[in-house]
């Protein structure tokens, strides 16, 4: 089986996969302080509970943004699990894609393998559009290549940002108001932030699109693309686990899966 690792800004996932199915996936907040043997005891304890072992993991790939994180999460599938990983950006690691950009070595990880994973289940040009710790718009063309994209702060940053900065505003949370205009602080702040991130993403998206100058489909990924792409036409399609899909594609094109 396979052990995939996406560590984000915010949240780092595992999944196993088994072939083409996935077996189990927990989640984690990303802090660089956590130790190996951390991982290990949390993971493994969860693993278990779907009848997974530590004995079944014959392979492993990593994709971390965070790059405080990497010494331990080797340690861990090294010293735990008894695999070497393949990591996203390491030179032996071959993504079977080309980076269209003038600077490929900028380009996060993340991004990379997303695009893979969206290429993976969708043809011809694609816009992804994952709501992350930032939210990222990225062109992928018909062969999957990766061809630029657009980077904008994250919801959560919007709605922590306000909390911060402002000494007489709460922390919100992140949900669909019943009108547009808000009858008093919270349900003002929660319209100006989810129709403000609709109207932000309704505008990118065709502006992207007349830029590139073909048709495209937009696919979004990240936990809150299913409450956006219900309230807009502009998202063709939403994939939850795009990073992991690409991960395993990834693994798979590197003879690991």
């Amino acid at each position: 089986m396979l052990l995939a690792v996406d560590c984000g800004n915010t949240n780092t996932v595992f999944a196993v996969f088994e072939g083409d199915t996935q077996r189990g996936q927990w989640r984690i907040a990303t802090d660089p302080r956590r130790t190996a043997d951390e991982y290990a005891v949390w993971l493994t304890q969860l693993m278990s509970l779907r009848g997974l072992q530590v004995a079944d993991i014959a392979n492993a790939i990593v994709t971390t943004v965070v790059p405080g994180t990497r010494r331990n999460l080797d340690t861990l599938l090294e010293s735990h699990f008894g695999v070497t990983p393949l990591v996203i950006r390491d030179a032996s690691v071959d993504l079977g894609i080309e980076i269209l950009v003038e600077r490929p070595e900028q380009v996060g990880a993340d991004r990379l393998v997303t695009a893979v994973g969206a290429h993976l289940l969708h043809a011809g040009d694609l816009i992804v559009l994952d709501f992350g710790t930032g939210t990222t718009f990225d062109m992928v063309d018909d062969k999957g290549n990766w061809c630029g994209g657009v980077i904008s702060p994250g919801i959560n940053l919007s709605v922590e940002a306000l909390y911060m900065a402002g000494a007489l505003l709460p922390r919100v949370n992140i949900e669909k108001p019943e009108k547009v205009i808000g009858g008093s602080t919270v349900p003002a702040m929660q319209s100006g932030i989810f129709w403000g991130y609709v109207s932000m993403i309704e505008g990118m998206i065709p502006r992207i699109a007349d830029e590139y100058g073909k048709p495209v489909t937009v696919v979004a990924t990240g936990g809150l693309a299913p409450l956006f792409a219900d309230v807009t036409d502009v998202i063709d399609a939403t994939e939850p686990d795009l990073t992991l899909i690409g991960l395993r594609e990834i693994a798979r094109r590197n003879g690991i899966a």
